[in-house]
């Protein structure tokens, strides 16, 4: 069994690692261009140019699945790639979890990027799913680069201005990027209150893993044996987990578990 990933960057690194937790026996091959990041700024037609560059080159690899685990790529060019590479690679997107933090009741956040905050994208999904429940749409401008980079000073920094524009009673915090997974805990101390019930964080990862993982008719098996292989592309390249990856426990976890091919 072999599952691809493709991000622009690091955020593929949260969705990798569970599905990892759910199949460590599967290959996994991680596709990503960090070079041309950001894509938030970027226009739709360039996002779509790059997203498929990064598929095509997970494409080559064989894969039994696809997960597209970039929002901004998800947004702008999962019609693209679908129609490239499906029926034959199942193509999974990502969609920041509205719907489960705004069943659990609000008042949530939705933190993003600038470029997909306010956008018709996200208005859509909180029209169809949180109807009735307030919501906080917070831009966050240079989280995903800090992110990426593993400049955790400039993460705290972010987190701080995000933190200041979310509303202090929120219950749950919607990750609409998938870089800031990575960084979940610094989000969740920052927008913790004193003496208040905990936050809740949603992100996308598990949800896409197990979505793969259907899609191709596999059951998670977390006990399997960890025999999986790990293959990093960068820019359509072999190569090696970057030293920033090696920053969060996700990108260690597939290092030390899976041989690296290269």
């Amino acid at each position: 069994m072999k599952i691809a990933l493709m991000d622009s960057g690091n955020g593929l690194l949260a969705a990798a690692a569970a599905v990892h937790r759910m199949r460590p026996d599967a290959d996994l091959v991680l596709s990503s261009a960090p070079d041309t990041m950001p894509w938030g700024p970027r226009t739709p037609e360039d996002v779509t140019e790059r997203a498929l560059a990064c598929a095509r080159a997970a494409a080559a690899q064989g894969p039994d699945a696809l997960i597209v685990a970039c929002n901004t790529a998800s947004v702008h060019a999962l019609e693209a790639i679908r129609a490239e590479l499906e029926p034959g690679i199942p193509v999974i997107g990502t969609v920041p979890a509205v719907k489960p933090a705004a069943a659990a009741g609000g008042p949530i956040a939705i933190w993003a990027t600038p470029a997909t905050t306010g956008s018709p994208y996200q208005h859509a999904l909180i029209r169809e799913f949180a109807t009735g429940v307030e919501v906080t749409e917070v831009p966050c401008p240079g989280l995903a680069d800090a992110v990426q980079w593993a400049d955790l000073d400039a993460v705290d920094a972010a987190v701080a201005v995000a933190a200041a524009r979310t509303p202090r009673d929120i219950k749950a915090v919607v990750l609409g990027c998938t870089h800031y997974e990575l960084v979940a805990e610094r989000i969740r101390a920052a927008v913790q209150p004193p003496a208040a019930p905990p936050v809740a964080l949603y992100g996308s990862a598990d949800a896409v893993a197990a979505q793969a993982l259907r899609r191709i008719g596999a059951a998670p098996a977390p006990d399997a044996e960890p025999t999986g292989t790990l293959t990093v592309l960068l820019g359509g390249r072999e190569s090696r987990l970057e030293p920033s990856s090696l920053t969060y426990p996700e990108g260690r976890s597939l290092l030390a578990t899976s041989p690296v091919r290269s």
